[in-house]
Order: structure tokens, then C-alpha cells, then sequence
């Protein structure tokens, strides 16, 4: 497994993990009240925030040796970061829309942050996918 195809499942597994936390604390916190009075912000900023952390620190853990980036690799990139990259475009518009429509900050920011959750899961989908077939020529 190259260092591109590890990092992939890290960041795949990872988004995933942090995504599902933060909704876990926020769920509890609402403890049967509604969503939009449930303090969010902090969870939401230590869940992406621990996303990046673990995806380093489980890189470098992970990382060992590679023989490096070559093309099979690059193309494999590219192509799984345009993948994922329609939700970052779909949640941008969605949040815009919502602010727009007057929608609670709540559910803005949680539309816009999901779609970044299914943008790594997308693209991270898409490269091992890639990685264990092989790019379409």
C-alpha cells in the first residue's frame, strides 16, 4: 500500500469518526430539546479541529517509508479531490440559500459542515476505490 493509498483511508476513516462524534455531543446536549438552543459552536470547532490533529498524527504514525508520488498517484489525487469537491460546492450553496431564506445559524452551519464531511468521504471513497481497480483509461 503506498503512502498516498494510507493516507486516503486515514482521512476516509477519520472524517467519518470526528463527523460521527459531533453528532453524538451535540444529540446528547440537546437531550431531547430542540437542535437549534443546543450549544454547537465548541463541538463543532474541536471535532474538525481533532479531524486534523488525528489525520497528522496517524500519518505520521501510519506514514513509514514510500517510494514517493508518481503519476498513478497524482491522477488518482486529482481525481478523487474532484469528486469530493461537488458537496464542498453543494454545502456552499446550500448555506448560502439557507442565510438567504433566514434558517436558524444552527442548521447552517451544520448542512455546510457535512457536506465537507461527505466531500473527504467522497473523495476518499473514490481514491481507494481507484487505488484497488485502477484509473479508467
Amino acid at each position: 500500500m503506498t503512502l498516498e493509498q494510507r493516507r486516503a483511508w486515514i482521512r476516509l476513516v477519520v472524517a467519518v469518526i470526528a463527523y460521527g462524534g459531533y453528532a453524538a455531543v451535540v444529540t446528547v446536549r440537546a437531550d431531547g430539546g430542540p437542535l437549534t438552543e443546543t450549544p454547537y459552536g465548541a463541538a463543532l470547532l474541536w471535532s474538525v479541529g481533532g479531524a486534523i490533529a488525528a489525520s497528522i498524527l496517524a500519518e505520521i504514525a501510519l506514514g513509514g517509508r514510500d517510494r514517493g508520488i508518481d503519476v498513478r498517484d497524482r491522477e488518482i489525487g486529482r481525481a478523487g479531490e474532484q469528486a469530493g469537491m461537488s458537496f464542498v460546492v453543494i454545502g456552499a450553496v446550500a448555506g448560502m440559500l439557507m442565510a438567504v431564506a433566514g434558517w436558524d445559524r444552527f442548521w447552517i452551519a451544520n448542512v455546510i459542515y457535512l457536506c465537507f464531511v461527505l466531500s473527504a468521504v467522497l473523495g476518499g471513497v473514490t481514491k481507494v476505490v481507484l487505488y484497488r481497480t485502477g484509473m479508467p483509461w
